[in-house]
């Protein structure tokens, strides 16, 4: 399919939190074209219908559907009757609020007949009526609906109806919740799509109605295949609104106008997916070129007595700013405690602590280029003469996420900064960043995988969930299909646990820890013991578990001990992983083997959090 012209973007108002004018207000100025009235939030406002068509015509917008209308069909002649002057009472409030289009759902009335005559003589009734009064129906099958719950089923009552008035309306969860084929979607006729809602979801057993009207989320936040439901609906010819219906807890509590900032960034994402319009390529990625802490002079001076227990070398200071850097083979380090900058205002809001990424692209305009496109803001640090002059974008937190390519990884670090002879050069041997975690506000989880997933192609591995002993932590990690980024994501409802007090204690979301990969995790731990600060102690009972799942050597057993390495193994191989003590009680470094294995310990995670918890008391 050859990109065309985009189509216009529309979000329901029941997607998002607020009144009905704070919606309004937010989707307009994010930029969609349009919205989808939700019946409840109109009988929650304080005015007439036609009071909000004048306060959607001011903000430029559009109103493209007018819904729902439930519970009409197969109900008995009684009930018919009182059923079509329902729909005339909607008619009239479509008539003051300017839209023609209105949502039908498929009844979810347990008594409700099924013969299929009696629900084509009703439709066609209701059809008619639209039609004098110049509105049009689209028929929606809701998954939990009686009798009509796939979208083959409204389509064949469509086809019997076979009025102008009356079309189909393609919702992509009810469709993808029930593991329904896309096939023949493409077959339908355009002009009877009269409408498309997209929503995603996450994998989950739970009964279909309430996994709807609790965890839907924007494509590319869940696991359906949205994109692939949307290329079939344009396949079929449709050229209408892309809209979004979501109904999700966290999106009804949360902040209106960036959720609804998420949701249109999804609509450009995932029309451009399913072969509708074009976006720059994301870029391929070659792991993280550093890493940034925003210190003052004295965190600054601490945080590089940690680094060189770790066995960092101070590798040099930049020329002009108050900025050192410390490396450890192929990890680079910065800690920036210059005044009047991005990492000064951090350390003020956060204290010690990550204020910026910086990751290895092969194409920086193009990555910058999609970042726009995708609504991703952009931003530059001032720079000095002869500086080189980095360009970042920001994650949904804040934090910076610099954008470094081959040329500029060769050439800055010579170029910015006075390099002490001494520091040997990287080489893949030697200690790499194996994967960045970071601790999110409760909620905000959909938010960073649809920034992750969106411009850096990055894939959400499955949601683990441990316990923490205060609660339960949910993480899930974005990684890109080399391994070379990974990016765990933490989140915890439980204000107590370890992931909670992080982000209370560090006010707002933020990288949690940072695992390095070593050839050689004995010597790694060896080193930071004899440097004064050794891993976290491990108790007894956890190796005499290890001996009796795993059958490892005794001899085994004791040095590991000794050094306070934990282990896990999946049919890829093994995993050796061992952790330093919190940097003033808030951050840490992890030290690990990883040989063939894919996953991050997450079993051994409840040892890890009350062994760390012990060295915090007792420190």
């Amino acid at each position: 399919m050859h990109p065309l012209k985009k189509l216009p973007k529309s979000i329901a108002t029941v997607s998002l939190s607020g009144t009905l004018a704070d919606k309004l207000e937010a989707a307009a100025a994010v930029g969609y074209e349009g919205v989808e009235i939700f019946e409840a939030d109109l009988l929650a406002f304080d005015g007439t219908p036609r009071d909000v068509r004048k306060m959607v015509a001011d903000l430029g917008l559009e109103i493209f559907m007018f819904q729902p209308f439930r519970d009409f069909e197969g109900l008995g002649p009684a009930q018919f009757q009182r059923n079509l002057d329902r729909a005339e009472r909607k008619f009239d409030v479509m008539a003051e609020l300017g839209t023609d289009l209105l949502l039908l759902c498929s009844n979810v009335q347990p008594h409700a007949e099924g013969n299929p005559a009696q629900l084509t003589a009703e439709l066609s009734e209701l059809a008619l009526r639209a039609a004098k009064r110049g509105v049009r129906i689209a028929y929606e099958a809701l998954a939990w609906g009686t009798h009509v719950k796939f979208w083959r089923q409204a389509w064949d009552l469509v086809q019997r109806v076979s009025q102008p008035s009356f079309g189909l309306a393609l919702d992509s969860f009810h469709t993808l919740s029930l593991g329904d084929s896309l096939a023949g979607i493409e077959r339908v006729p355009g002009e009877k799509i009269f409408f498309i809602q997209l929503a995603d979801a996450p994998k989950l057993s739970l009964d279909v109605l309430s996994w709807s009207r609790h965890y839907r989320n924007f494509p590319g936040q869940g696991d359906f295949d949205v994109a692939g439901f949307t290329h079939a609906a344009l396949a079929a010819g449709y050229s209408g609104p892309l809209s979004l219906e979501i109904f999700n807890d966290n999106f009804r509590a949360g902040p209106t106008r960036p959720t609804a900032l998420d949701g249109l960034r999804s609509l450009i994402w995932v029309e451009a997916e399913a072969g509708r319009t074009e976006l720059p390529e994301p870029p391929a990625l070659g792991g993280v070129e550093f890493v940034e802490f925003a210190v003052d002079a004295r965190a600054g001076a601490a945080l590089g007595r940690y680094l060189a227990a770790m066995g960092f070398a101070r590798a040099g200071k930049h020329r002009s700013k108050a900025v050192e850097l410390y490396r450890l083979g192929g990890v680079n380090i910065v800690l920036n405690a210059e005044p009047d900058s991005a990492a000064s205002e951090h350390f003020a809001l956060h204290g010690p602590s990550v204020c910026a990424l910086a990751l290895k692209v092969n194409d920086v305009p193009r990555t910058l280029a999609r970042a726009q496109a995708l609504l991703c803001p952009t931003w530059a640090e001032r720079t000095g003469p002869g500086e080189h002059r980095i360009p970042a974008v920001r994650e949904p937190d804040g934090t910076l996420l610099y954008l470094v390519d081959e040329v500029a990884s060769q050439q800055m670090w010579g170029a910015d900064f006075d390099l002490a002879a001494h520091v040997p050069v990287a080489a893949s041997a030697l200690p790499r960043i194996d994967h960045i975690a970071q601790a999110l506000n409760p909620g905000s989880m959909d938010r960073f995988i649809l920034f992750y997933r969106t411009l850096f192609n990055l894939v959400p591995e499955p949601t683990i969930e441990y316990a923490d002993r205060f609660g339960l932590v949910r993480s899930r990690t974005m990684k890109n299909t080399t391994g070379s980024v990974r990016i765990p994501l933490n989140i915890s409802e439980s204000p107590a646990t370890e992931t909670a007090r992080f982000v209370a204690a560090g006010a707002g979301a933020g990288v949690h820890h940072i695992a390095i990969a070593t050839p050689d995790l004995k010597v790694a731990a060896s080193h930071s013991t004899e440097a004064g600060m050794a891993p976290v102690p491990i108790p007894a009972n956890y190796y005499e578990d290890l001996e009796a799942r795993f059958g490892l050597e005794d001899e085994q057993l004791r040095e590991m001990r000794h050094h306070g390495i934990l282990y896990d193994r999946d049919a890829g191989g093994e995993f050796f992983h061992a952790y330093l003590p919190h940097f003033q009680g808030r951050f840490f470094f992890e030290l690990l083997e990883r040989h063939g294995y894919q996953g991050y310990g997450a079993n051994n995670a409840p040892i890890r959090l009350a062994a760390m918890a012990r060295k915090l008391t007792t420190a």
